[in-house]
């Protein structure tokens, strides 16, 4: 087969030409491929930072319950084996880690401030109770509470009042309930206990939610329904 010049020439020519298609095509294809990984990463990072912003701002302050306080909140729930306690605003998880450690219950905190729920997550795995304990990032009046039997509070006293409704619909008859300083308004605790604290002392208040025939529309179960 002969070849003339021209022949080959035309012929290297074309090669070329595909060749530097290819090239075009190839690292187009890569430009894309770096940019999504960039635009991918740029995500996962503002992922995370959003994670750690609260829901909304705290309705309160963090201030830590005292361990005695904890413990006669605990003692006042007269906690069972098959109990699982719900902490309500868990702050840094002591209620809810003291309560799986000394009882080997299940406990759950319920937390709106996400750098909070990080630290209880690492204390409740230093105490070695990470498998009994679960910290939820979560609007306390929006998580569901029904599995509760019992509800440990520090909030104050206008939030224990906006969330008695929901405490006496969602939780089961007999289920306790204990707050921290803060009562119920017109709802009489059954009992009130003073724990000493410096040169002053804490109170705590157990109440035990009524059968149900017992509640109207959330208002303050009387005494003799219990």
């Amino acid at each position: 087969m002969n070849v003339t010049t021209k022949d080959f020439i035309n012929e290297a020519k074309l090669l070329i030409g595909a060749r530097r298609r290819r090239c075009l095509f190839f690292g187009a294809w890569s430009c894309a491929l770096v940019a999504l990984c960039l635009t991918c990463a740029v995500s996962a990072q503002s992922a995370r930072q959003s994670s750690k912003r609260p829901l909304h701002a705290p309705d309160v302050i963090f201030v830590p319950t005292p361990m005695e306080t904890v413990m006669e909140m605990l003692r006042l729930a007269d906690i069972k084996p098959d109990d699982v306690l719900y902490d309500l605003g868990s702050g840094d998880g002591r209620i809810p880690i003291m309560a799986a450690k000394l009882y080997n219950i299940r406990a759950v905190g319920i937390e709106i401030d996400p750098k909070m729920i990080e630290v209880a997550r690492a204390r409740a795995r230093q105490e070695g109770v990470a498998d009994r304990v679960r910290f939820i990032n979560a609007d306390l009046f929006r998580a569901p509470i029904g599995e509760a039997t019992v509800v440990t509070l520090y909030l104050s006293q206008t939030l224990n009042l906006k969330l008695r409704p929901k405490l006496l619909r969602e939780l089961r008859p007999g289920a306790r309930i204990v707050s921290h300083d803060f009562t119920m308004g017109d709802w009489k605790p059954e009992r009130v206990v003073r724990v000493p604290w410096q040169n002053l002392y804490r109170t705590v208040y157990l109440w035990t939610v009524p059968p149900r025939h017992a509640l109207h529309r959330g208002r303050a179960p009387s005494r003799s329904s219990k």
